[in-house]
């Protein structure tokens, strides 16, 4: 029980709905919402979830220290942080386009996706429509990815946002005693330009 009379899958079960947050952008099925402190408890919960820590090459942190962590990345002018929500407001992931470089054109993808809602499209869906902001509305001319060679799903997912690989950088990552290589990906915005799908705005 907690301080409101809730059991904890009852507690999980309210924070995990956000109806009252409006959607700024949409997807085929998912829509999107600028990224604020309060949800740093979520992010705690799907950045220790074990696959996604192995992934993304994360060590638990404290709640405090995320908090602190969105805080500074909502005040950064370079990049852009979303929620992303189903239909019903259910938040089950972040997307964000960080790095920014408008003078150069680029900037870097980032995604995560609650491991119940993984396998269903909606990392393809909610990284198409970070994607559109980059060169719909930004004047990016290169969006990058990275991440471990073996992690196959967030390759796949890539490639079925038109991400094409550009190479490898060797042992460049050290996660749990072991070293991995990391995969570099990018999409140009002539090849955005090419895909043959909806942009957001046209959902």
């Amino acid at each position: 029980m907690n301080d409101n009379g809730l059991d904890d899958t009852a507690a999980h079960a309210a924070t995990d709905t956000a109806s009252e947050r409006v959607p700024c952008r949409r997807g085929r099925k998912i829509a999107l919402t600028p990224l604020e402190v309060d949800d740093a408890e979520r992010l705690q919960r799907w950045r220790s979830e074990p696959v996604a820590a192995h992934e993304i090459g994360v060590w638990p942190r404290s709640l405090y220290w995320l908090r602190e962590r969105v805080e500074r990345d909502i005040d950064d002018s370079d990049r852009d942080d979303f929620l992303v929500l189903l239909p019903d407001g259910t938040p089950i992931g972040h997307v964000g386009l960080v790095d920014q470089d408008l003078a150069d054109g680029t900037a870097e993808v980032v995604l995560l996706l609650a491991p119940e809602h993984r396998g269903s499209g909606h990392g393809t869906d909610a990284l198409d429509t970070v994607v559109d902001l980059a060169f719909g509305d930004l004047p990016l001319h290169r969006v990058q990815a990275v991440t471990h060679t073996e992690n196959t799903a967030a390759l796949a997912v890539l490639a079925k946002s038109g991400f094409v690989r550009e190479g490898v950088r060797r042992s460049a990552c050290l996660h749990r005693g072991r070293r991995y290589d990391v995969a570099v990906l990018s999409l140009l915005r002539p090849e955005w330009e090419a895909l043959d799908r909806p942009r957001s705005w046209e959902l």
